[in-house]
Order: structure tokens, then sequence, then C-alpha cells
């Protein structure tokens, strides 16, 4: 079987046992600050274990995209040197939500890997909890396997805790002895050991437990099955090959580095390291880059930047000089892109992200590795084996060259590394990537609304096909809590049975308008969604009272809806003209859309320049003036991406999705939102500003319609305005300026003649005021000077005249004082500016230095100026 038949038979097994199949869930982890990147099938489960949430389906077969790269669970250290470890992986499992239990998932997991997958019964073993009688007995009495096959064994291995407390419970291993000529070869070999003679290839966890802080277990009413079954491992095991990187899943990858390389796999172990790392991590780089995530300095960008950085490392190991991690990514696109379409739609974007980050490190890298190589050479010689933690810090801080690296190159080298040295320096760098993630960035539901939400309470939208509706009152909040009644004057949350109100979501801002019933009016001032059916309106009751259980009708402000609705659909406009400009590399990576402005967030890699953003700009209006018609529909998820359809990553979709079209396929994107119903609505398209907002992501600020065009006129305004003042016609207010400012310049060349014929005269007046000390004429004088520049100027000039000598001047420029000290060549081996300066510069209550023949400081008291000018010479003697 290759691997997708693999995963294919796991799905249809579950399938046809009665379980729902779910897609996989994006690497960024939704509602969950805790982790870093989805890292196992259970996480977008995570709400039915814990019993906050709530869905259609008690059973669940899944085979969820994961990747261990980063926080508690990362094995980039290890990728590479094993078989078996990887960054990506795909996590193949099965779930009960309080319907079947241990029987059951024993009993199928066994049929499973003996009758469809063909797996020897004879080679396999079973781990249980040291205490879980009740697996041991359904694995010995109901499946028949000998007792001596087995294991029982302790809570680090085979009990599982979601957090300190919570559910958890005793799993049991479903193990593949694969013979004694893989093993250690030490008599007590066996089940648990760190060899692959005993892999572990399925575990069965049972969620069966509920843990207080105290540590007491207490049996749940309704327990779960969660399991784990790794595709790479049990296609490794079913192919008959003892490495999962002799798996379908990597030979290709693994080939074609083979030939860019002009190297080959499987001749030298060391060499063989560097091929599983870069098969591994272009898998990573692909499908993280495809969820929306870019190489940055910082959390889950800052891993991925590590991943791309040590394949290339290891690259340079084979040879490789030129950018080739983008064909790797662009080859597991070819292998993975039958079963993830979003790789294929994304294709272009990826290998461009895959490029530049090649690109940027290439030179760099190069350096890094001369300089890494030498410190190992030095440290040779002076018998040491420990890479110091200021060097790593260097390496990462100067050329980016994170420690994973470092640590490979030790390994290899046979040296240790000084981590905790390392640590320091970044403490004391304030390391950015560990300061500044927060998780999956978004915030969880609050838990009155969690509350509501388990209740079975929600709230159906209607704001499509209407903007006025009828509905009942199911739930009032005031300060957090579900109250009964409100009255004018109270600030209060509303869930009604159905609304036409759009909660926030998607980047769109929630609706405002009123909610009016006998003799009560509630001004709502925004609209939350949260969850997929939850739907809060917020506001103030401006006269009489709202009950629970009572009739409103809802009536969303108009106008607001539909300045948003064209902003809306502007941003779609804009963002397939950027992605026909810029290329289809081009990503939502987030958006604002109000009543009166949008703003649209973009991956790309550089300033998008004026010319080009007026090309932009033309193309989005082009497309308003054709009037084309938007139309809309829902269809399966899948196959709506399968039309070619644009999903944002950071955008949670359900089974059933929407499609907003514009035109014949001008855009096709999935969205929940509010929109015009045809691009003419919109009017007119006008980009404000176009900026950086952080690594490779841009950010265009626009306006439409009325909004668009009063910004036009100010800037109308504006111009016939300046064109008054410089007494000529807008038309002409270029050359006007560009004459002016000639004639600006004209005048400076003057004035700067005119300062330098006063400075030579009032220079030559100096000279009468110097004193000699220890044999060394000093000049110490107060001057008139608009700058440190004129200063310096005023001091050359009196060097010229003077020839051997120290000079000191002082200027007072309002509550400032500035001081200058130069001294000429003959005497820099006696005196020393900077050391002049900063003495006399305490005395007018500042600082200074510089360099030994001229230095500048000065100070905010001016009152003091003459005085220090006094003891100049005195300075001087001492």
């Amino acid at each position: 079987m290759n691997f997708r038949e693999i995963r294919a038979k796991f799905i249809d097994f579950f399938k046809e046992r009665g379980h729902a199949v779910v897609p996989s869930s994006s690497l960024i982890p939704r509602d969950d600050p805790s982790l870093l990147f989805t890292n196992a099938g259970m996480v977008q489960f995570k709400g039915l274990y814990l019993g906050t949430e709530k869905r259609a389906y008690t059973r669940a077969v899944t085979s969820q995209k994961c990747v261990r790269a980063g926080g508690k669970h990362n094995d980039l250290e290890n990728v590479g040197y094993t078989g078996r470890h990887h960054t990506f992986f795909e996590m193949l499992g099965n779930f009960s939500f309080g319907d079947y239990f241990k029987v059951e998932a024993v009993h199928w997991a066994w049929e499973l890997l003996t009758k469809e997958y063909g797996l020897p019964a004879d080679k396999l073993w079973a781990s249980v909890y040291k205490n879980d009688d009740e697996a041991f007995a359904i694995w010995e009495e109901q499946i028949g396997l000998p007792a001596e096959r087995i294991v029982r064994l302790g809570e680090k291995d085979n009990f599982w805790v979601m957090g300190d407390t919570g559910p958890c419970g005793p799993c049991s291993e479903i193990i593949i002895d694969q013979g004694e000529g893989i093993g250690c070869g030490k008599p007590e070999c066996g089940p648990g050991c760190e060899c692959d003679r005993y892999l572990e290839i399925w575990n069965l966890v049972f969620t069966q437990f509920d843990r207080d802080p105290s540590g007491k277990l207490t049996p749940l009413a309704s327990p779960n099955i969660d399991t784990g079954m790794g595709l790479e491992r049990i296609a490794a095991v079913v192919q008959g090959v003892t490495s999962n990187y002799d798996t379908d899943l990597f030979r290709e990858i693994i080939a074609f580095t083979e030939d860019v390389a002009e190297r080959e796999y499987g001749r030298d172990k060391k060499q063989d390291v560097s091929f599983r790392v870069i098969a591994d991590h272009a898998r990573s780089a692909a499908f993280l880059i495809c969820d929306g995530i870019l190489p940055s300095n910082e959390g889950r960008g800052y891993v991925l930047r590590r991943i791309i950085r040590r394949a290339l490392r290891f690259g340079m190991v084979l040879g490789m000089k030129d950018p080739f991690l983008f064909r790797v990514v662009s080859l597991v696109i070819d292998t993975m892109g039958a079963d993830y379409p979003d790789l294929v739609n994304s294709r272009g974007y990826i290998e461009s992200v895959t490029l530049n980050e090649e690109k940027r490190f290439a030179a760099t890298l190069y350096h890094a590795m001369r300089i890494l190589q030498d410190t190992i050479e030095e440290l040779n010689e002076k018998k040491e084996t420990a890479i110091p933690g200021a060097t790593i810090f260097k390496l990462y801080d100067t050329y980016g060259l994170s420690p994973d690296i470092v640590k490979d190159v030790a390994r290899e080298e046979k040296f240790t590394v000084d981590l905790e040295g390392f640590d320091r320096a970044m403490t004391r760098q304030k390391n950015l990537s560990q300061e500044s993630w927060k998780g999956s960035g978004e915030e969880e539901i609050p838990d009155v609304y969690r509350s509501l939400a388990n209740r079975g309470l929600s709230c159906e939208f209607v704001g499509y096909e209407t903007l006025v509706q009828t509905a009942t009152v199911t739930a009032l909040l005031m300060e957090s809590k579900e109250v009964a009644s409100a009255y004018a004057g109270d600030r209060v949350e509303v869930v009604l049975d159905r609304t036409p109100f759009y909660g926030e979501a998607g980047g769109q801002v929630g609706d405002r308008g009123w909610l009016t019933g006998d003799g009560m009016r509630m001004n709502v001032t925004n609209t939350l969604k949260f969850g997929d059916k939850l739907l809060v309106h917020q506001g103030i009751v401006e006269q009489g009272g709202i009950s629970k259980g009572d009739q409103v009708e809802a009536h969303v402000n108009k106008e607001d809806r539909q300045a948003t609705a064209i902003n809306h659909t502007a941003t779609h406009l804009l963002h397939a003209a950027l992605r026909e400009i810029l290329g289809p590399h081009v990503k939502q990576a987030g958006s604002l859309v109000s009543p009166r402005r949008l703003r649209f967030d973009f991956s790309h890699f550089s300033q998008v320049d004026q010319e080009t953003l007026k090309d932009v700009e033309r193309l989005v209006n082009k497309q308003i003036r054709r009037n084309l018609e938007l139309s809309t529909r829902s269809l399966p998820r899948e196959e709506a991406i399968r039309t070619g359809a644009m999903a944002i990553f950071e955008e949670r979709y359900g089974d059933q999705v929407r499609l907003v079209q514009v035109g014949d396929g001008v855009s096709m994107e999935l969205c929940g939102g509010t929109h015009a119903n045809r691009t003419g609505d919109i009017g007119f398209f006008k980009i404000q500003s176009e900026a950086a907002v952080g690594a490779n992501i841009r950010r265009i600020e626009a306006l439409t319609g009325e909004a668009a065009v009063e910004y036009a006129q100010i800037r109308e305004d504006e111009l016939r305005n300046m064109a008054l003042l410089l007494k000529t016609s807008p038309d002409q207010l270029g050359d006007r300026v560009e004459r002016l400012l000639k004639e600006q310049k004209q005048k400076e060349r003057e004035i700067d003649s005119l300062k330098a014929k006063l400075l030579s005269t009032q220079s030559a007046d100096l000279l009468a005021g110097i004193v000699e000390a220890k044999g060394v004429r000093i000049l110490a004088r107060e001057v008139e000077a608009e700058s440190p520049k004129e200063l310096r100027e005023f001091a050359d000039r009196i060097k010229e005249k003077l020839r051997s000598g120290l000079i000191i001047l002082g200027a007072k420029k309002g509550d400032k004082v500035m001081l200058l000290c130069m001294v000429t060549e003959d005497l820099e081996h006696r005196f020393k500016a900077g050391e002049i300066i900063s003495r006399l510069s305490k005395m007018v209550g500042g600082k200074g230095g510089g360099r030994s023949d001229m230095a500048q400081g000065g100070g905010n008291k001016p009152e003091e100026l003459s005085r220090a000018l006094k003891e100049a010479s005195k300075v001087v003697e001492s």
C-alpha cells in the first residue's frame, strides 16, 4: 500500500463504524493560547473533552497535520539523526466523546492492524498502565494476546494528562517487534527501550478521570477515547522498511535532493543526516507557510525561520551553494497536493517565501559557518571541548545562526555547547522570540458566553436577506452576569433567537442599530460573534425596559451596513488586483472593514512603489466601472476549495462555506461577510497609504465611495491653497516649487559664502585673545553659532591661522550650551581633546567627548559658560 491508500483505509475503516470524517484543522491552534502549533489530533477537539463545546457527532476520525518544533513538544534537534523523528507529520486518529470506550477502541485497533493492514499478530505487543487491569484483561481475554506480550508501564509512559488538572487517563500502546537486527542487542531490551526494535505504532488514550489540584482522580461521567498513530510510522511498518524516510512519503523528495546535490543517499551515515533533514524541513516549511506563517524573529515565524535555515545549513554540508530548498518545497507540493489542495493553490506563494528566505540567509550563513569553524579550531588547539555561550549568541545575534545549527555542528565535531551562557546573553538582550509569543494570538471565549453556548443558546443570522427582523430575547447580560431585565441607562448585552445584525468576524466590524419594543428603545453600539452561532448585541437601553422573553424588533443601521458592505467588496477587488499585479504569492494576512475605511494586510517581501500602487488602484477602479455582479452560494468546504476560491488562513471554516464571487471569476473567496450587489455600488476606490506592519507583511489603507470622494476633495483643496500661497495655479504648482527650491539652494550657497567671510574676519579678531600655559598657546572664547557644525567651521578657520595650540570655543543657543575643543596635530601626544571637553562640559551641566584631536560637548547651564571658558587654561595645566 502507498501512503495515500494507508491513510484512506484508516479513514474509511472508522467511517464505516459511524465516525464523522473531520478535516484536519490548521497548524495554528484556535482558541488555545497554550500551544505554539497543532501537535496532536485531539487539539481541535479540546473543547469537547473539557465539556465547553458540543458538536453534532460523538465519534470522529481525522488525519491531522501536526508540527512539533517548538515549546514543550519539540523534535527539531532529533530530526535527521533517527529514522522516526519529524517536525511535520500526519496523525491518524479516531475519537469518542462519551460514546464507545476501551473494548471497541482495542478491538477496532487490532482489527485494522492485523486484518486491513496485514501486520503479523505474533509480532505485536501491547503496553498498559500499571494499574489498568481492565485494559490488560481486554488484550489477554478478548484479543487473545499472550500475557507475556502485554507490558505494564508507569505514569511517565502510559498515563496521559492534558495539564496539571482536568481530564486524564491511562494509555495502551500497540508495539511491533521489528526483530533483533534492529535492536540494541542488550539482554534487557524490550518494550520501553530507546532502540527501534520495539516500535510504538498506535497510542490508545482512555480519558476516564478528572484530576483535581490535590491530585485526586474522579471518574468522568462520560469517558472519552483519543487515539493517535503517525502516518509516517505506520507507512514504514506496512511498506516493510525500518526508516520512515524510506517510505513513499519521502523517497521522491530524497531522490530529487540527490540529483540537485549530485550525491547519493545511503552511502555515508553523516551525509544521510543532511538528506533526512532537508526532506523533513521542506515538508514543514510548505505546510507552515501554506497556513499563513511567515519567517520572522518571533513566535511561530521564528520557528519557521529556524527550520528553513537548518535545512540550508545541511544543504551546505551536501555542497549546495545556490538556492535549492524552494525547489524541494515544490516537490513536496507535488507529492501532497492531491490530499491538500491548499498547497497547490498557494504554490507560487510558498515557493516565493522560501526562496526569499534562502536569499536573505545565504551570505550570512557562509560567514557564520566560517566563524564557527574558526572557533572550533581555536578550541581544539586549547584542548577545550565546549563552544562558549557568548560565541553562540554572537552567531545568532549578528548572523541569524540559531543555536540548533550550532548544536548540530557541535554534535558532528564531538563538542558540547554552553547553552546556559547563551541563555544569559539572550536574557540581557530581551529575546524577542520569548517575550512576544502569545500562543495562538487569539483571546479565549469568555466563560459567560461559553456557558450560554453550552446550554444550546444560539442566534440565527438572517442579515443577508433583511435589515429588520422581529425576534425574541433569549438572554440578557450585565457586567458578565445574566439578568432578567434591564432599564433605561443600563449598559446591556442581548442575545436574540434570530438577528439581522452581523457579528464582528473575518475583519468586518459588527453592525450597529436599534432594538425596539413595547415602549423600549436600545441603541446597539456593537455586535459580537462567539463560536459559530452565538451573536451578542451590546449597547445602552435609552428608554423603557427589556426583559428575557420579550419580543423586539431589530433594526440594523442601513447606511453603516451599506458602507461596510462596499468596503468589504473593495477588499476582495484589492486582493485580486494585488495578486494579478504583484504575483500569486500575495495572500491576505488580516483586514479591517468598517463603514468609514478599510485596511488590508497582505504578504509581500518589499515596499510597493507608488507607480505599482497606482496600477493596483486603476485596476480596482476598472472593475468598479464594469459594474460586475456579485454572487454567493453555500457549498461543502472541500468542493469550494477545489473551485480555486481563496481561503484566508486565520479563518475557521465549517463543513458548509459561503463562496463570494465577483463577476466571471475576477475574485472568488470563502467569506461570511456582507457585500455590495454590484461592484458599481462602490463608486470610487482610493488608496491612502502603504506600509510595513511586520516581517514580509504590508498594509494598505484605503477609502471607498463618499469617503474616497471627500478625501480627494480635501487633497484638491490643499493643492489649491498651496497654489494660492505661491501665487500660481494648481497645474503649475510642481514647476513653481521646483524653481523655489533652486532659488533657496542658491540663497543658501550665498549665505554660506558670506558666513565664511565673516568667520574668517572674526577668527582673525579672536586670535588677539590667546593665552599661554605650559608653553602652549590656548584660545578659549565664546562665539555666536547656530549649530555644532558652525562651531566646527569656526574652529577650523582659527586652526588654519593658529598653526599650533589648543582651541576651546563655546556658544549659547537658548537654554543650551555648545562646546568644542581642537588640538593641533603637533600637540596630540600631550593633550586629549576628549578629556578636556568632558571636564568642561560637566561645568555647564552636561557631558561630552570625542577624538584626541577634536571633541564636542555641551550642557543646559548657559550661565556657567563664561566660568568654564575662564577655567579652560587651568584644566589644560592640570
